[in-house]
Order: C-alpha cells, then structure tokens, then sequence
C-alpha cells in the first residue's frame, strides 16, 4: 500500500469516527433537550497555542434553573472493556474542566454548573448528571 492509499485510509478513518461522534452527539443533544435543557454551545474548543489542543466541551447547555451544564458524549458500539462511561480518563477530565474554566472566564458573573456524562453503550444511553467535578 502506498503513502496515499495509507493516508486517504487513515482519512476515511478519522472521517467515519467524526460523522460517529456527531451523530452521538446529536443523540444525546436530543435527548437533553427533550428533558428541558437549552443549548448554549456545541463542541467548545480551547487551543492551548498554535497547534496544540487543550480541550473541549462536546455540549454546553442550561437548566432550567439556570445552572450551566458541560456535557461529554462517549459512544462505543457495546460496553465491553468497561463502555463508554469508563473511557473518560482523568486526562480527559482535566482538559473538560480546562475548557470550562475558559468558557466560565467569559462571563461576568459565572452561575452554578455541573459535569455530565452521556454514555452510549450501543443503542443504550446513560445520561449522567454531576458524573465528575472540577477538583
């Protein structure tokens, strides 16, 4: 295999992972939304220089009471090896909750928030409020 077929595979990959992570997303943005929760912003990203990714926030939404809710989606097509839930590293964590500080630093006056979960384990979504906090 050449260096462009292994490139437009790899392509091809990483665009099949996208339009999976979108339509995750979109399952859990209608989900929360059909539980009274308004979007605020989708895929909130932070570089941390140039070309370097510090985070992002999959979904922002507001309760109805008015806190804010950062949302991340996982999706694995069963719950092998520990599912979706489970592939939310303490990494992974870290660069959420950098991304929500800088979102937060935006706002005059930041109100309560939260950190949720939405876990899709094949057709099964789990949506989990207040999975992990900013500590």
């Amino acid at each position: 295999m050449g260096t462009s077929m292994i490139k437009g595979w790899l392509k091809g990959r990483r665009d099949a992972r996208g339009a999976a992570g979108a339509a995750a997303e979109d399952r859990a943005l209608d989900h929360l939304l059909r539980r009274g929760l308004t979007l605020v912003a989708r895929n909130y990203r932070v570089a941390r220089g140039p070309s370097a990714a510090a985070g992002e926030i999959d979904l922002i939404l507001r309760e109805r009471d008015g806190t804010l809710v950062f949302v991340e989606v996982r999706a694995r097509r069963d719950d092998r090896h520990g599912g979706a839930a489970a592939s939310v590293t303490s990494r992974k964590r870290q660069r959420i909750v950098f991304a929500a500080r800088h979102y937060l630093a935006r706002l005059p006056a930041p109100p309560p928030c939260r950190f949720d979960l939405v876990a899709i384990d094949g057709d099964t979504l789990t949506w989990l409020p207040g999975a992990f906090d900013a500590g």
